[in-house]
């Protein structure tokens, strides 16, 4: 069943609205869901990456390096970013929970006659050459694009990824992502580029 508008974890705008309202958007994004929920999706204590106790934990690693995970996820980032940010070249974000986002979405826009670039932004910055923070295939200084991630937690990542992609001459439009965990992320991110996301923690906890 299709969720009001409200309820999604999106921009609030009439392009996100038509794509919403698309049969094919919605039963992938449903089937995406269902995968994300049966397997990636974990009720219990522990402690994330960022440090913070949590008593949810979801994995998208299961999801993004599984076939049909990845083929979801790159027609719904895909479907997304003409949508939000349709001049965007490339898309790509830190290594390595964007890793598998960025090439599923890369591919998808191959095939669909609409080409994006990935690239990867490192947690370190090279260690010989040119020292730089970002691999991609030679995307021209005042290039556009979008960053992605998998869950939003405190944003520090995405962070991270807008900074170095822009300190390497890239020009980020907006950033894209599977999970909000809505605990904070959302608002530091927004501070430095919009943000879409598919899913929040409501999708999976709906009464917390």
């Amino acid at each position: 069943m299709n969720k009001p508008l409200h309820q999604w974890a999106v921009v609030a705008s009439p392009q996100m609205q038509t794509l919403l309202d698309r049969p094919g958007y919605a039963s992938k994004r449903g089937r995406l869901l269902e995968l994300l929920r049966t397997r990636a999706f974990q009720e219990r204590e522990v402690t994330l990456s960022s440090g913070l106790k949590s008593n949810f934990y979801i994995d998208c690693k299961q999801i993004s390096l599984d076939a049909e995970g990845a083929a979801l996820i790159g027609d719904l980032f895909h479907q997304v970013i003409d949508e939000i940010a349709p001049k965007a070249v490339a898309v790509g974000g830190l290594t390595m929970g964007a890793d598998p986002l960025a090439t599923a979405t890369s591919i998808l826009s191959f095939q669909v006659g609409r080409p994006r670039s990935a690239f990867l932004v490192r947690k370190e910055p090279k260690g010989h050459g040119t020292n730089q923070w970002v691999e991609s295939s030679n995307l021209p200084e005042g290039s556009p694009v979008v960053i992605l991630e998998d869950v939003i937690t405190t944003g520090a990542s995405t962070i991270k990824a807008i900074e170095r992609a822009r300190l390497a001459g890239l020009v980020v439009l907006h950033a894209v992502g599977l999970v909000d965990r809505l605990e904070g992320g959302r608002e530091a991110v927004e501070a430095l580029t919009p943000l879409t996301t598919l899913f929040t923690r409501r999708d999976f906890l709906p009464d917390k």
